[in-house]
């Protein structure tokens, strides 16, 4: 199994990757744009709801971005790895600047079409299946090997303090002059990320022209060689799915049961504030065995879901959310790194798209399974069994010896 370089840590003499052009272009696009996402979950159901007052049409509109995104991700994986990643970054950022000016004009206007807004986030979710891939290669392409973890670290801080500003943002657009205008800010830094890119400058190994089947069996075939990466995966994926049936059930048990909706709003700050630690942690700290350090940092993620199960004081409940928040946080630079280092990069865009798709695709399940498993058994069974896989799966990659040798 291959191993990460023994040498880690950057050395002092490197300087910090924000102090190279092309890295603090892509971190100045990369991080306002995340911010602007980061409005957009909440302006967009408070905007469908008030136009339909369907939960039913909300459904629709979030399937029609999840779903082109999910079965596009391996296809996204193979053109970043064919293409300069860079191109293929600008021109979905592009593609998503002009869906969301659409959806905002749409709501602007008053009238909004819900098959307007689903196409639109239909051709938005397409467009993130390609360029969600080209994540990791960008930041390759554009540091010192030495300067990787640093890169990834400020990367997940950007993460995190769109997690902390974005819901903040929401609010205070929806508030004051409509939803709407969340997509037209969110659109604005799409425009603005794309005009960044053009002055990037990214190295890139170029692959041969095979056929598309030859570069998706190139691209699993990297995956499942290396039992750290694969079995990882499952822990990642059980983590999304029990995100998911925590999303779906936590707010109902914090309103009935801890206090009312003022606990579920303090535990996602909370969990928000977690992340950002996690990730400042990350980016100071140099684990000897970094990816089993990571997955037992996600393994954290049951302590909420057996709290909320059991109706624990919501302080503790709102501790335990953030602890397992922390663990997230914390991991995704580790975890970028590990793949950065360890994948050749000439295949990095594929692996990458295929650890989207895996760890995404829980989510739906997680997403239907949760109130159906709640209206017949009550929230604590779906909350419990959760917790058991997530805590099974992310635990039991410390008996995989690629795990524990990875360094």
């Amino acid at each position: 199994m291959p191993a990460a370089p023994a040498r880690a840590d950057a050395p002092a003499t490197v300087p910090h990757p924000l102090r190279t052009r092309s890295f603090r272009l892509l971190f100045t696009g990369r991080a306002l744009s995340l911010l602007g996402d980061a409005a957009i979950p909440a302006a967009l159901a408070l905007a469908v709801l008030e136009a339909t007052g369907s939960t039913s049409a909300l459904a629709l509109v979030l399937g029609c971005a999840m779903v082109p995104r999910l079965l596009l991700l391996p296809l996204g994986g193979v053109v970043g790895d064919r293409f300069d990643a860079r191109t293929v970054a600008l021109v979905t950022d592009v593609v998503r600047c002009a869906t969301q000016l659409l959806v905002g004009v749409q709501l602007l206007g008053g009238t909004p079409s819900l098959a307007v807004l689903a196409v639109a986030e239909a051709i938005g979710g397409a467009a993130g299946a390609f360029a969600m891939p080209t994540g990791s290669p960008l930041v390759k392409g554009t540091v010192a090997p030495e300067a990787l973890h640093r890169a990834n670290a400020a990367m997940g801080i950007a993460r995190s303090a769109s997690r902390l500003g974005g819901p903040a943002l929401a609010g205070a657009l929806v508030l004051t002059v409509g939803p709407g205008w969340a997509f037209v800010l969110d659109g604005a830094t799409f425009a603005v990320s794309a005009l960044l890119l053009t002055a990037v400058r990214v190295t890139r190994v170029p692959i041969p022209r095979r056929s598309l089947r030859a570069d998706l069996a190139e691209g699993w075939q990297e995956v499942r060689s290396r039992d750290w990466y694969w079995t990882s995966l499952i822990g990642h994926s059980a983590w999304n799915g029990a995100a998911a049936v925590l999303m779906t059930l936590g707010p109902a048990v914090a309103v009935q049961r801890l206090g009312g909706g003022t606990t579920w709003v303090l535990l996602l700050q909370v969990g928000a504030v977690g992340f950002l630690l996690g990730a400042l942690l990350a980016g100071r700290a140099r684990p000897k065995r970094p990816v089993l350090t990571a997955n037992l940092g996600l393994a954290t993620y049951a302590l909420p879901l057996v709290l909320l199960a059991v109706a624990a004081p919501a302080p503790l409940t709102i501790a335990a959310y953030g602890l397992a928040q922390a663990g997230l946080g914390f991991l995704s630079p580790v975890w970028d790194t590990a793949v950065q280092r360890a994948v050749p990069e000439h295949a990095l865009a594929r692996v990458t798209s295929y650890d989207w798709l895996v760890s995404l695709a829980a989510m739906p399940l997680g997403y239907a399974l949760a109130p159906l498993a709640a209206s017949a058994w009550g929230p604590e069974v779906p909350l419990l069994a959760a917790a058991v896989v997530v805590g099974g799966c992310c635990l039991g990659t410390a008996l995989v010896p690629g795990v524990r040798r990875f360094r």
